[in-house]
């Protein structure tokens, strides 16, 4: 990684997109899902329903892989691999955390809906094992991106 940790830990925390997780299913095919993300400790942890399908798959196979790059242009982002594990008892407390993190507050109909069902809800903790960064910025150097407003890159 060419970036400092310093580095790395600050756009994870400064950006608010879904974080993409890639594993495979019990059929061996992969998939890939994507998932509010909090980045704490070093760890990245998504909260999820416990029938959900990718708990299974994650139980059943814990190597994963994950990006966080938005899809603006110039591209950036972080990606890697991970092992993941199910924490049922850090579920609530997670889902809270990511519902102030990308809707700012818990008084509005999404946020109340998901937290009715937060006893349902476990931590899909991810243990980065290798961590990848990419800038584009000076490789799209002179290209119109007018969309490229507020960009955060690592």
């Amino acid at each position: 990684m060419k970036n400092s940790m310093r580095e790395y830990q600050e756009y994870l925390d400064a950006i608010h997109i879904p974080l993409r997780l890639a594993c495979n299913t019990q059929s061996g095919w992969p998939i890939v899902l994507s998932l509010w993300f909090l980045h704490r400790g070093g760890l990245l942890y998504c909260a999820t329903p416990r029938s959900a399908k990718v708990v299974a798959y994650l139980q059943h196979g814990p190597q994963c892989g994950f990006e966080i790059a938005a899809d603006r242009p110039p591209y950036c982002g972080i990606r890697g691999r991970a092992e993941a594990s199910i924490d049922a008892q850090l579920g609530a407390e997670i889902l809270e955390a990511l519902i102030l993190r990308y809707l700012g507050n818990t008084e509005n109909n999404l946020a109340k809906d998901l937290l009715a069902k937060v006893d349902n809800e476990v931590a899909i903790v991810l243990k980065p094992t290798r961590v990848y960064t990419w800038d584009f910025t000076n490789r799209m150097a002179g290209i119109p991106l007018s969309h490229s407003t507020n960009r955060v890159c690592p």
